[in-house]
């Protein structure tokens, strides 16, 4: 039972002896006590204001009188401020909390709910490698769905490869024309970044015929629809879907390339996957679909042989689901998608992590499925979060204008290798490849806790440097008082009897005010970690875990500065220390874990 539980209980019975009313649980308001008073939590009394008869100020007197005496010793002292009664929890309770805490290898993890939630992040495309917008999808999706796994949901990691359209003819049409054959091995490339040099060359050469089009007279729409290029791209496609062989021996090849290389980022960004589902095989789910929409009369077809859906009775516009040719667009995969997911998992919540930039785009795909009568359309939920942009600008992949994932996390562990280099000379004993995996730690977390500490809804700016640093609120700030306190631990000699057994206190049993300031902000801390969890999963925000991830570091490193712990004189308060040294560096590392950042034991 959390302590606003217990003293709620409490505070129906104070309410029923002293003015003989029962109170409802809803009446009882808890919140945290202004730092100008003392106290640590505050019981609002103006509810009973009308059914006692009494004065705020007077109730909150007589409530808190009631609460020191028959509080059960849960209650030290209390002070009333009008209609506000600011309550002094006795130190014994922190005590035992902070035992709980010791004691509970699951912390923080809620119950489970048995209810399954699928989360779809990462939705590359084959015509290029992942990006630093990628970096910021991936790192939201994964965190996202451990905060979930830790709030009691089943949890499915899926990732949609868009491996078809035109795309992907783009990049195969340009290595067809002017890649020599060229293959990973023989250029010493990643095969998503070799696929991605010749969708930046078909982007150069189409150019280049658009200009050449445009000189000849031609204005620019009609250059780039007739831009030899584009023809060719387009043929591709129209092969590609009626299954040429040439093409699609082309393309497996090719894609092959690509998921090796994206095979390889995903695992050094440490990020995973349950289901992979491609394009190639959904869409075909999605165009049936469309085409029995279109015979029930949900769907029309225009002259030229499109398929479009009429959405402005939802106050939207009209949508292409089919184009003349026949082939199919976004839409009709995710329509496809979509059923295919419901089909092979009892999902009860589907959230796609996917930017705002595709706000409209999930508003129409949950109409469209609640109007082809799937019951789960209407409860999609689109995780629509804000744009990783540069000082000079957006990203261009078709420009070669962005920021490479692999190139990002070289560079921030080469940083991180650099940054760190006269703190781990310090270490004894350690090993190059030791430091390596510090370095390893130290700069992925940096670029994951730069990434997932800004609100998901909003832009953000990207900077490196920033990111690495070990000061201020940092990955680095963080994992670096982890490793203290693990270094703290060893020279401790901490042994299994540190935690004295469920109900003992290390400080005896009949001291009812012996914590510090610092010691009781830390168990506070600490205590409030569940509800931490919950409130992350509930708005679905990495960020709520790296604010009180940084909290709790600040919170340590102050105690750290002001008391002492391996020298301090008396046994029992040195073993109160320990304790909760230990399990503030449990907290952050499972916190920590919720952000995918690991932590090293030495810093």
């Amino acid at each position: 039972m959390t302590l606003e539980q217990q003293l709620s209980v409490l505070v129906q019975s104070a309410v029923k002896a002293l003015y003989t009313i029962e109170v409802e649980d809803s009446q009882i308001q808890w919140q945290k006590t202004r730092p100008e008073f003392e106290g640590n939590i505050t019981l609002v009394v103006f509810p009973f204001v009308k059914l006692a008869r009494k004065a705020p100020a007077q109730i909150a007197t007589e409530i808190g009188e009631w609460l020191t005496v028959n509080g059960e010793g849960l209650v030290a002292k209390f002070n009333a401020v009008q209609g506000f009664l600011n309550l002094v929890i006795a130190d014994a309770f922190w005590i035992r909390q902070l035992q709980a805490i010791d004691t509970d290898a699951n912390y923080g993890q809620q119950p489970d709910r048995h209810q399954l939630m699928m989360v779809e992040y990462s939705s590359p495309n084959t015509n290029k490698p992942l990006h630093l917008g990628h970096v910021r999808n991936n790192l939201l999706g994964y965190s996202i769905a451990r905060i979930q796994e830790a709030n009691g949901w089943k949890v499915v990691k899926t990732n949609i490869v868009n491996d078809r359209g035109i795309h992907i003819c783009k990049s195969m049409l340009a290595w067809l024309k002017y890649g020599n054959g060229e293959t990973p091995e023989s250029s010493g490339k990643k095969g998503d970044h070799l696929i991605g040099d010749y969708y930046v060359r078909f982007d150069k050469e189409y150019k280049t015929q658009i200009a050449e089009l445009m000189a000849a007279g031609k204005d620019e729409e009609t250059a780039k629809r007739e831009a030899p290029l584009m023809l060719e791209a387009q043929e591709m496609l129209r092969k590609w879907e009626a299954n040429d062989p040439e093409v699609r021996a082309l393309w497996t090849k090719m894609n092959s390339w690509v998921y090796a290389g994206f095979d390889e980022t995903y695992k050094r960004m440490g990020v995973s996957f349950d289901k992979i589902y491609y394009e190639s095989n959904t869409y075909l789910e999605g165009k049936s679909e469309v085409e029995k929409g279109l015979a029930s009369g949900a769907f029309y077809r225009r002259e030229d042989g499109s398929v479009w859906a009429d959405l402005t009775k939802d106050g939207l516009d009209e949508k292409l689901l089919l184009r003349s040719d026949g082939t199919s667009v976004y839409m009709t995969q995710d329509i496809g998608t979509a059923k295919l997911r419901f089909q092979d998992y009892p999902i009860d919540k589907m959230v796609y992590v996917v930017g705002n930039e595709q706000e409209y785009h999930f508003k129409v795909l949950s109409i469209l499925l609640d109007r082809l009568g799937f019951p789960f359309g209407k409860e999609l939920v689109h995780f629509s979060y804000g744009m990783v942009e540069l000082p000079n600008g957006k990203m261009k992949s078709r420009e070669g204008t962005v920021v490479d994932a692999d190139d990002l996390m070289d560079k921030m562990v080469e940083e991180a290798k650099e940054i760190s280099k006269d703190k781990v000379n310090t270490l004894q004993g350690i090993t190059e490849e030791e430091a390596n995996e510090i370095a390893r730690k130290v700069g992925l977390g940096a670029l994951k806790y730069f990434i997932l500490k800004v609100d998901p809804r909003k832009n953000m700016l990207f900077n490196p440097a920033e990111s690495i640093d070990f000061n201020g609120n940092t990955g680095p700030f963080i994992q670096y008082t982890y490793a203290r306190i693990q270094s703290v631990l060893r020279k401790a000699d901490l042994t299994p009897t540190l935690s004295q057994g469920e109900g003992a206190s290390p400080l005896g049993e009949d001291e009812r005010e012996v914590l510090d300031p610092k010691e009781l902000a830390l168990i506070q801390r600490l205590t409030d970690y569940p509800a931490i969890v919950r409130n992350a999963g509930e708005n679905f925000s990495p960020a709520v875990i790296c604010n009180y991830a940084y909290d709790l570091a600040c919170d340590f490193n102050s105690f750290y500065h002001d008391l002492s712990i391996l020298n301090e004189p008396d046994s029992d308060k040195r073993a109160l220390r320990l304790l909760l040294a230990k399990n503030v560096a449990k907290v952050i590392q499972s916190a920590l874990s919720l952000l995918g950042i690991e932590v090293p034991e030495r810093m």
